[in-house]
């Protein structure tokens, strides 16, 4: 499967596992560690909403909040200043303000 699934906002990267015959997915997006597995695509989707309402049952007995998956957004607050020099860069890189910070972050976070 190339195609990550979802469910109640979650999603899992599916990898079929030779050596076990079946369908292995994990809960992407979340530090928490969530797997599954099925030996067709229709249980190991079963499997994955299985997996994610007992991560949320378990989290509610124990009045603990879930992780909530990593959108790919957040928001940053910054000086004015920083903002135009920013922009600025931006700009001479002809790159959107999304693209250069996002740039500046993968090489910051490596």
């Amino acid at each position: 499967m190339n195609k990550p699934i979802t469910y109640e906002g979650y999603t899992a990267k599916i990898e079929y596992s030779e050596e076990d015959e079946c369908l292995i997915g994990r809960v992407s997006g979340i530090r928490h560690i969530i797997t599954f597995h099925g030996d067709s695509v229709k249980k190991v989707k079963e499997a994955f909403k299985e997996a994610v309402d007992f991560y949320l049952d378990t989290c509610a007995k124990r009045n603990e909040t879930p992780e909530k998956p990593f959108t790919g957004r957040f928001v940053v607050r910054v000086s004015p200043e920083l903002h135009s020099k920013i922009a600025g860069a931006a700009k001479r890189e002809h790159k959107s303000i999304n693209a250069w910070i996002a740039e500046a972050c993968k090489n910051r976070a490596a």
